[in-house]
């Protein structure tokens, strides 16, 4: 959660666009327009996700006075957004959040690792919840629900399967003593730590609103 977060009035506005945007009404947390505003704004995503719910409420005068502006007028709407973005800082985006404590774990978590792979924590996060429904024995590529997993974060299905190995050097259940030469074994263990000893009901719970971020 941001710390400190400066909330502006302007912000309504872009909420509003992704508000109305078909289906019209509350995206869920981890829509991708949701999550690309959230990286934009340094807001976290359920922040926002709690403010377009006010949005649906009309719980504020101010709310209110910014839908009947706006809410019926979609093209006025992107016009004023347009204008923001154009104006906001006059190309110096960051002024606007100097002074500004901001928690980036959840920037970096839809951010690749590093710049060898386009696997990000979020990506990490989504195959560690099928690894925890999967076997060793059945962590092969031609597994349907590897490759389904494949098809919705665009990798191949070999990819995952190098992560769920990787996993396997971090459960303590395997006891594996021999670790690999990856980049991307550091990676999965902070992932392993944050969500490995975790209720997996908890993780899987998570897992689904993750794959809203790829669905979208």
């Amino acid at each position: 959660m941001a710390k400190n977060a400066k909330w502006s009035d302007d912000y309504w506005l872009l909420l509003m666009q992704i508000y109305l945007q078909k289906p019209v009404g509350i995206k869920p947390t981890f829509h991708r327009k949701m999550v690309d505003l959230s990286l934009e704004l340094h807001m976290p995503p359920n922040f926002l996700f709690n403010k377009m719910c006010q949005i649906a409420n009309l719980e504020t005068p101010r709310i209110e006075h910014i839908w009947e502006t706006y809410g019926r007028n979609p093209k006025k709407l992107a016009r004023a957004v347009s204008l923001w973005r154009e104006m906001r800082g006059y190309g110096h985006a960051d002024a606007f959040y100097e002074g500004v404590e901001v928690q980036e774990t959840f920037e970096r978590d839809f951010k690749p690792v590093n710049k060898e792979t386009t696997m990000t924590p979020v990506m990490m996060t989504l195959i560690l919840d099928l690894y925890f429904r999967l076997t060793p024995i059945t962590m092969v590529p031609e597994t349907p629900e590897v490759q389904e997993l494949a098809k919705l974060i665009k990798v191949r299905p070999q990819e995952v399967i190098e992560i769920m190995k990787l996993f396997q050097y971090c459960d303590p259940y395997l006891n594996r003593k021999d670790q690999p030469d990856s980049t991307l074994l550091a990676p999965c263990q902070v992932i392993w730590r944050r969500y490995g000893n975790a209720e997996t009901e908890q993780l899987a719970a998570y897992a689904e609103q993750l794959k809203e971020y790829f669905r979208s």
